[in-house]
C-alpha cells in the first residue's frame, strides 16, 4: 500500500495570478484542496517539502494528510503543474476524501520474472503499451503499483488487462478488458533474418 504522506499548509488569502507569482518568491506553491461537498480551500505548501513528498515516486497515489490551521485533512492529489522549462511545480490540486472513500487512481505496472519468459530470452523485447492502470479502490488501500509476471511468455505474447491480476477490493475503471497492457514482440534482428529468407519476387514473373 502506498505510504501516507504530511504537508503543512498555509491558507492563501488572495487568488489571482499576481499573488501566486508572489507566494512562489516565497519558495511555496499555491494549491487548492477541493471535494467531499464542501467549499474549496486556497492553500499554499512549502515548495521544498513537497518536492520531497513527489521524489518517491508515488505521490499521484498516496494520501496526504494537509496539516492547516491545527486541522488535518485527508487528500488525494489529482493534479501538478509544472514550469515548462525549470519543472519546478506551480500548482496543486488536492481531492478532500473520507478514510475510506472510493476513489479512481492511476497505478504503476511493475513487470517481473523476465528471466523466466522465453520470449525474452530469445532477444524478444518487452513493448509496454500501459505504464499506468487507472483502478477504482478504497483510499485505505491504494496499491504502489501492480505487478505481472511475465513467466512462460514467448514472442508475440499479449497482455491484456483481463489477464492482470489486481490488488484485493480494486477493480480497472475501463470497461473494456481488451486493452493491451504489453506485448512482447521480435527482436530487429530476428525480423532482419526473417526478411532476408524472403525470395523477392523477380522482373521476369
Amino acid at each position: 500500500m502506498s505510504d501516507t504522506l504530511n504537508l503543512s499548509a498555509e491558507a492563501r488569502e488572495r487568488a489571482g495570478k499576481g499573488a501566486s507569482r508572489a507566494v512562489r518568491r516565497e519558495g511555496r506553491v499555491p494549491a487548492v484542496i477541493y471535494g467531499n461537498k464542501q467549499e474549496p480551500t486556497s492553500i499554499h505548501i512549502e515548495e521544498k517539502a513537497l518536492v520531497m513528498s513527489m521524489a518517491n515516486g508515488h505521490f499521484m497515489n498516496s494520501v496526504v494528510l494537509i496539516g492547516l490551521n491545527g486541522e488535518t485533512i485527508r487528500t488525494l492529489p489529482k493534479d501538478v503543474q509544472f514550469h515548462p522549462v525549470t519543472d519546478r511545480p506551480l500548482h496543486v490540486d488536492f481531492l478532500r476524501i473520507g478514510e475510506h472513500t472510493t476513489v479512481n487512481v492511476k497505478v504503476p505496472v511493475a513487470f517481473t520474472d523476465e528471466d523466466q519468459a522465453p520470449g525474452i530470452k530469445r532477444g524478444g523485447v518487452l513493448n509496454i503499451v500501459e505504464h499506468e492502470i487507472e483502478l477504482i479502490v478504497d483510499a485505505a488501500h491504494i496499491p504502489d503499483d501492480i505487478t505481472i509476471s511475465l513467466a512462460g511468455l514467448d514472442v508475440g505474447s499479449s497482455i491484456h488487462l483481463a489477464d492482470v491480476k489486481l490488488p484485493k477490493g480494486a477493480k480497472p475503471a475501463h470497461a473494456d478488458r481488451d486493452i493491451t497492457v504489453a506485448t512482447i514482440v521480435a527482436p530487429s534482428a530476428l525480423k532482419s533474418e526473417e526478411g532476408d529468407n524472403e525470395t523477392p519476387a523477380t522482373d521476369a514473373e
